[in-house]
C-alpha cells in the first residue's frame, strides 16, 4: 500500500507533460497557419516536486490566452504619438506669468524684510537721510571754499557751523514769536469764534443757537473723554524730546563726516558692490548726487520765495503771527503738493478765527496765487530738467511715505523717487552701451550696412 501513491503520482506527472507538449505543438501549428512569426516559448523545465505545476509551466497558456483576448489593431488605425513633457504642455504665457510671479514674491519679501529692519532703526535711518539732504545743500559751499584755497577741514567746519547756526536761529525765532504772540492770539481766537458764531446765526444756513451749543458741548465731552490720552501723550513728550535730541546729534555728526570725507565713504561703498556691476554703480552715483543736490537747492529756493510772498500778504492783511506762519510755510514746502495745501490752510484758518471771513478769503487768494506761480514758473525754471518726476508719482510717493513713516517719510519720498529714477535711467543706458561693446564686430556686407555715414556738407 505504501508504494501505490508514488507510482500513481509519477504516472500523472508523465501524462501532464505529454499533454503540455501536445498543446504546444497544436499552438505552433495554428500560428504557422495564421502567418504569425512569433517565436514559440520553450518548454519549462520539469518541476522537482511531483504532482505540482509551477508558474513557469503555466506561462505559455497565459500568453496564448492573452493573445486570443486582445486582438491586434487594424492597419488603418491612426498611430498614437508619445505624450509631451509636462513643461511643454504648459502654455508659454502661463509659464512667463509663473516665472515673473515667484520673482515678484521674492522681491516683495525682500522689501518687507528691509522695511522691518528700517522701522526697527528708524531714528538712525532718518538722521542719516537728513544728513544727506543737509550735505547736498551745504556741499557746494565747501567746494567753493576749497577752490579759493581754504583747507578741507577748515572749509567743512566753517560751512557746517554756519549752516547749523542758521537752522538753530530759525527754530529759535519761531518759538520766540509763538511765545510772544500766544496770549494775543488766544484772545483774538476767542473773538473770532464769537464773530463766527454770530455769522452762522445770521447766515443762510439756518443754524440755530441750540445747534451751536450742542456742537460746543460735544467738543467739550470729546476732550473730557480723551483726557487720559492727552495726559499719556504729554508724558510721552519726554521720550519724544530725547529721541529728537538724539536724532539732531546724529544728523550733525553724519553731516560733518559726509562734508569732510564723502568721497572716501563713496569709494568704500563701491567695494561692497559686485565687480561686474561696479562700473555702472560708479557712474550712477555722481548723477544721483547731482539730482539730489539740484532737488534740495531748488526746493529751498522755491520754499523761501513762497514764505516771503505769502508772509508779506498775510502781514499786510493784518493776520497775527505772520512771521511764524511764513516760517511754517517754508518748512512745509519740503513736502511737495501736500505741504503747500496744509500750510496754506493753516494760514487761512488763523485769518478766519482772528480777522473774519473776508480776511480769510483774501489770504486764500494770496496763497493760491503764489502757489500757481510756484507750480507753473518757479519749479520748472529753478529745478529744470534735473528732477523729472511726474506729478502722479509725486502724489503717490508722498502718500506712501506718509503712511509708512509719517511726516519724515513724506519729506524723503520725493527725493528718493527722483534719485531712483536717475539711477534706473543711467543703468539702462549703461547696460545698452555695454551690450553693444561686447557684441561681435560685423564683417562683410553687414559691416558696410552698419558703418556710420557722415552727413553731407552740402557743397
Amino acid at each position: 500500500m505504501s508504494r501505490v501513491p508514488g507510482w500513481l503520482g509519477r504516472v500523472g506527472a508523465g501524462i501532464s507533460k505529454v499533454g503540455e507538449r501536445l498543446d504546444e505543438r497544436r499552438a505552433e501549428a495554428e500560428r504557422e497557419a495564421e502567418g504569425d512569426d512569433l517565436p514559440t516559448p520553450s518548454p519549462a523545465p520539469p518541476t522537482a516536486a511531483p504532482g505540482a505545476e509551477s508558474a513557469a509551466e503555466r506561462a505559455p497558456e497565459l500568453a496564448e490566452a492573452s493573445q486570443e483576448q486582445v486582438p491586434a489593431p487594424p492597419a488603418y488605425a491612426p498611430a498614437v504619438g508619445a505624450r509631451p513633457e509636462p513643461v511643454a504642455a504648459v502654455p508659454w504665457g502661463l509659464r512667463v506669468a509663473a516665472e515673473a510671479a515667484w520673482r515678484l514674491l521674492v522681491l516683495a519679501g525682500t522689501v518687507w524684510v528691509l522695511m522691518k529692519v528700517i522701522s526697527s532703526v528708524q531714528l538712525v535711518v532718518f538722521a542719516f537721510i537728513a544728513a544727506l539732504l543737509i550735505t547736498a545743500l551745504l556741499q557746494p559751499t565747501v567746494a567753493r571754499l576749497r577752490r579759493h584755497g581754504v583747507p578741507r577741514g577748515l572749509a567743512t567746519a566753517l560751512t557746517a557751523i554756519l549752516g547749523f547756526v542758521v537752522m538753530g536761529l530759525v527754530g529759535w525765532f519761531v518759538v520766540w514769536q509763538v511765545q510772544e504772540n500766544i496770549d494775543n492770539l488766544s484772545n483774538q481766537v476767542q473773538d473770532g469764534i464769537d464773530e463766527l458764531r454770530k455769522w452762522l446765526l445770521n447766515s443762510p444756513f439756518h443754524v440755530t443757537d441750540n445747534q451751536i451749543n450742542e456742537i460746543a458741548k460735544s467738543l467739550r465731552d470729546a476732550i473730557g473723554a480723551n483726557t487720559d490720552s492727552i495726559t499719556s501723550a504729554g508724558l510721552e513728550g519726554v521720550t519724544v524730546i530725547v529721541e529728537a535730541m538724539t536724532g539732531i546729534l546724529l544728523t550733525m555728526f553724519s553731516t560733518l563726516f559726509l562734508l569732510y570725507d564723502g568721497r572716501r565713504i563713496w569709494e568704500w561703498t563701491l567695494k561692497l558692490v559686485p565687480a561686474q556691476a561696479r562700473p555702472g554703480i560708479a557712474g550712477a552715483g555722481p548723477r544721483a548726487w547731482r539730482t539730489l543736490t539740484a532737488y534740495v537747492r531748488g526746493t529751498v529756493i522755491v520754499a523761501l520765495i513762497d514764505a516771503i510772498f505769502i508772509g508779506l500778504g498775510i502781514f499786510f492783511l493784518g493776520v497775527p503771527m505772520a512771521v511764524p506762519l511764513a516760517v511754517f510755510i517754508f518748512l512745509f514746502a519740503f513736502i511737495p503738493l501736500v505741504g503747500a495745501v496744509v500750510s496754506g490752510a493753516l494760514a487761512v484758518v488763523v485769518a478766519l478765527v482772528t480777522q473774519g471771513v473776508f480776511t480769510a478769503v483774501m489770504v486764500l487768494v494770496v496763497v493760491l496765487a503764489v502757489q500757481q506761480i510756484e507750480g507753473h514758473i518757479l519749479q520748472p525754471f529753478i529745478l529744470g530738467r534735473a528732477v523729472r518726476v511726474h506729478p502722479l508719482a509725486v502724489v503717490l510717493s508722498v502718500a506712501a511715505g506718509g503712511m509708512v513713516s509719517g511726516i519724515g517719510g513724506a519729506v524723503v519720498a520725493v527725493p528718493l523717487v527722483a534719485v531712483t529714477n536717475t539711477v534706473v535711467v543711467y543703468l539702462r543706458a549703461w547696460s545698452r552701451e555695454a551690450a553693444i561693446k561686447q557684441a561681435p564686430v560685423p564683417r562683410g556686407a553687414t559691416a558696410v550696412e552698419l558703418a556710420p555715414v557722415e552727413p553731407s556738407s552740402g557743397r
